[in-house]
This record gives C-alpha cells, sequence and structure tokens, in this order.
C-alpha cells in the first residue's frame, strides 16, 4: 500500500512514541481493515491507529534496542576486537579507548581499526610519562618486589590504564567499562577495583566472565573463526605460543607453551633484552643521581651522556640494560586469585634502579627507619599486586614510604654487564656513614672499651633462655 505524505508523517511520529533519539525505529504495518469494521463517531484512536479511512496501523516488533555506551580497554589484539565487534552485536555503543604505556604498537593503524569494526569513538592516550611519575618512582622509592623477584611492571600500569579509562566513562557519560582479561588472573581484579573506587556507580562488563561469551568462544581457534566470519583483520603468520603484555616497565610471557613450568623459555621469546651470552664483553658504567628517592639524573661515564627528564632517562635505562641482557626472570608466582602462575618476565630499567635505589637508602636511612620502611615496601608490594592500588590502606602505606625517602639523595656507581648490575660506589650530601667512627684506624669519637657492657646487657636474655632450657632436658 502507497501512503500519502500526510499519512507517512503521522505514522513516523506514532512509530516513535516513547522513544530515545538512538532508539531503532519499531517495524510497522499497514493493513486494511474490513469494510464492515467502521469506527463510531466519537471514536478515539489508539496509538497503533492512523486517520486512514479503511486502515490500522500495527505495531510488529522493533529491533534491539542500545543498551548504552561501552568504554572498551581495546589493545588493537584479537581478543579485544571480538570483543568490540560482540559487544556491538549485543547492542552497546562502543568508545575504544588505548592507553599508550610504552608498548611497541602502531596507534595509527589501531585506531583505523576500531573504528572499521564499529568504535563510534577512539581514544589513545600517551600516559608514558604519568605511568613513570606517578606510578614507578613510587615503586622505586620502595623497593617494591613482589615475592622476592617479581618487580610489579604489569601490576603497576593497570592502576593507571583503568583510571584514565573511568575518566573517559565519565566525560563521555558512558554507563559501563569494558576489558579483556580472563576469568583466571590478576588483571580482571586490579581493573575493576580501580574502575569501582574512583568510578562507584560504573557498571562492568568481563566477557571473559560471561558464560554467554566464553562457552561461545572456547579458545583461539574460536576466536579466529569469530573473526574471519565478521572482518576482523587476524594475523597471518601463527602467533606465539604464549601471551605477552609489553609497558615501559617490562613485558611479560605466560600461557601456552610455557604453562608446564618444566619447559625452558624459546631462545627467540625475549624482545626487550640481548641474551647475556651474546652481549657486549665491556661495561657501560653509569652514574644515577637520586633525590628524594627518585632518580633525576644519568650520566653515562663511558660516552658522557647525561639524561635528566623521568621519561628520558627511564628509556635510556631500558636501552642500556636491554643491550647488557638485563632484568630476565622465570618464576611461579602466587596470583591473588588463589592460584600458582609460572610467568617470564624482562624487567631492564628497573632492574638497574632497584639495586641502584636500594644502596643508596641503606647508605643515608637510620638502620630502625629502613627495618619499618622495608616491612611497609612487602605490604605495598601485596597491595600493587592484588590490586589495591587506590585502597585507604595503600595510600597510607605510600605516605609512609614517600615521607621515609627525604634523605634519599646522592648519586650511585653500577656497571652493567652480561646480565648482571653491580655496584661500584657510592656518595651523599647527608649521609649517616662516618669514616672516621668506623675506621679500624682511628679510635674517633668512640671507646672501645664501652663494648663490654653492652654485649653484657645483651648476652643476659641468651644466659637465660639456655638455663631454662637445660633444665627442661633434665
Amino acid at each position: 500500500m502507497i501512503l500519502s505524505s500526510h499519512i507517512a508523517t503521522e505514522l513516523q511520529a506514532t512509530a516513535n512514541v516513547g522513544l530515545r533519539p538512538a532508539d531503532p525505529p519499531l517495524c510497522l504495518a499497514l493493513t486494511k481493515r474490513p469494510s464492515w469494521q467502521k469506527t463510531a463517531r466519537g471514536h478515539k484512536r489508539s496509538p497503533g491507529e492512523l486517520n486512514c479511512p479503511g486502515s490500522t496501523l500495527v505495531i510488529i516488533g522493533s529491533m534491539s534496542q542500545q543498551k548504552g555506551t561501552v568504554v572498551l580497554a581495546y589493545s588493537g589484539g584479537l581478543d579485544t576486537s571480538c570483543i568490540l565487534v560482540w559487544l556491538k552485536e549485543q547492542g552497546y555503543d562502543i568508545i575504544a579507548y588505548m592507553a599508550n604505556i610504552g608498548q611497541n604498537e602502531d596507534f595509527g593503524e589501531a585506531r583505523k581499526k576500531a573504528l572499521a569494526l564499529g568504535a563510534k569513538k577512539v581514544f589513545i592516550e600517551d600516559m608514558r610519562k604519568e605511568f613513570v611519575e606517578d606510578f614507578i618512582w613510587p615503586a622505586v622509592q620502595a623497593n617494591a618486589i613482589y615475592e622476592d623477584r617479581y618487580l610489579l611492571g604489569t601490576s603497576l600500569a593497570r592502576p593507571c590504564i583503568a583510571r584514565h579509562q573511568v575518566e573517559i566513562a565519565k566525560k563521555e557519560g558512558a554507563e559501563y567499562v569494558s576489558h579483556g582479561a580472563t576469568g583466571k588472573g590478576n588483571d580482571q581484579i586490579r581493573f575493576e577495583l580501580t574502575c569501582y573506587a574512583l568510578h562507584p556507580k560504573i557498571k562492568i562488563i568481563a566477557p571473559w566472565r560471561m558464560p554467554e561469551f566464553y562457552n561461545r568462544f572456547r579458545g583461539r581457534t574460536d576466536l579466529m573463526e569469530y573473526a574471519k566470519k565478521h572482518g576482523i583483520p587476524v594475523p597471518t603468520t601463527p602467533k606465539n605460543p604464549w601471551s605477552m603484555d609489553e609497558n615501559l616497565m617490562h613485558i611479560s610471557y605466560e600461557g601456552g607453551i610455557l604453562e608446564n613450568p618444566k619447559n625452558h623459555a624459546p631462545s627467540g621469546l625475549y624482545v626487550k633484552t640481548k641474551d647475556p651470552t651474546e652481549s657486549p664483553n665491556t661495561p657501560d658504567v653509569l652514574e644515577i643521581k637520586f633525590k628524594k628517592g627518585v632518580p633525576v639524573q644519568i650520566t653515562n661515564l663511558k660516552d658522557g651522556s647525561n639524561h635528566h627528564s623521568s621519561l628520558e632517562l627511564f628509556l635510556y635505562l631500558n636501552e642500556i640494560a636491554g643491550k647488557h641482557g638485563v632484568g630476565r626472570i622465570d618464576i611461579v608466582e602466587n596470583r591473588y586469585i588463589g592460584m600458582k602462575s609460572r610467568g617470564i618476565y624482562e624487567t631492564p630499567a628497573g632492574t638497574i634502579l632497584y639495586h641502584a635505589h636500594l644502596d643508596i637508602e641503606a647508605f643515608t636511612m637510620d638502620r630502625e627507619v629502613r627495618k619499618i620502611k622495608h616491612s611497609l615496601a612487602l605490604r605495598f608490594s601485596e597491595q600493587v599486586y592484588n590490586g589495591f592500588w587506590y585502597s585507604p590502606e595503600c595510600e597510607f602505606v605510600r605516605s609512609c614510604i614517600e615521607n621515609s625517602q627525604k634523605m634519599v639523595e646522592g648519586k650511585v656507581r653500577v656497571s652493567v654487564l652480561k646480565g648482571q648490575v653491580y655496584v661500584l660506589g657510592r656518595e651523599a650530601p647527608n649521609s649517616l656513614y662516618n669514616e672516621e667512627l668506623v675506621s679500624m684506624d682511628v679510635q674517633g669519637d668512640y671507646e672501645p672499651s664501652d663494648a663490654s657492657g653492652f654485649i653484657k646487657i645483651n648476652s643476659l636474655r641468651l644466659k637465660e633462655y639456655h638455663r631454662l632450657q637445660s633444665k627442661v632436658k633434665e
């Protein structure tokens, strides 16, 4: 049936009753009213009828309505590309968000890809300087290390990424955020605790915890098939049989063939550091200057080059450490969620700074303060690893650690060679080290005979303990 213009106008007005501008149009049909069904005078038309003699408008149904806007933490890889398309299938508008925290990525191509897949907007934020100053530096001040070996590269990056994700959600009026973290790992916790802390009303979509998603995509093969079906570009060559996550601080490798902890890391796995056996035979000697526990200058004593800004000096340390194969570890760690996992990490610059800061801190900090600070550093490392960067306890611990660094100032010289960092010497304007007092050749302001009483007082407790032990044995 062909509609006149005034009928079409009324149809459109009727169809859109109660709909938001973003809602899809209703599916409508115009049906012929039987000749015997006449409209009585004064009859009030229902919303489904037009003022068209002999006809009635019937609302058959509607397309799936938009559910809202999602800010997706997008990497450009297979998983988040499939998630982007899948979320659109569910009726969401997508804003793709990428954080540049130092990973090797073609952000221009990633932007084009996200838009081609249906994202209505793409935000790419360069957060490298912020990542160094707001997250890496507090970890350096703390000498943060998880379970004695892991320098927390991924753990530090997640609150930095998620902070900007919720800022975009607020700015764009998005009701949801989403990510591609698995349901077995730590990252889901780190992302979501940050989001809830900074935006309590936000709603989170975690596809890898949703049965309708993980039952449909049981592995990489399912994702590849979905990608081909929906025109999502996929790698032409097989991906490495492990997963990788890179940022300015480090790169991690896990999953696939690495899940068997007995398997050695393949020779072609490492990308940030050179094989120590093939690294240069002569060292680079660096002088690292600290102020309030933070590196403020790097000088290479071999070529005289200087580096001052936070990002510049961190990138330079990555370059030098990578050249000499520094920062590789292969560990089994305890995930917060309750399982052990095998991870291989490269943390080049972070490893140099860990050794250098540890040295200047011991040189300038009071012994008892350092004991307390060390216990706080262990707490801080666990808090960061478990995703509690924005918790009140972590904020308190960070403030205590920052306060402890007021006098941590000076220079440390290190030699970097064949996968190792060797401390060569240190100096500080306000060191607690008193060369005259400690000298074996000068008595200084110290009376050796005073040590006799000190030893006797400390031996009292030991004597009493062993007196009791002897009595019990009898």
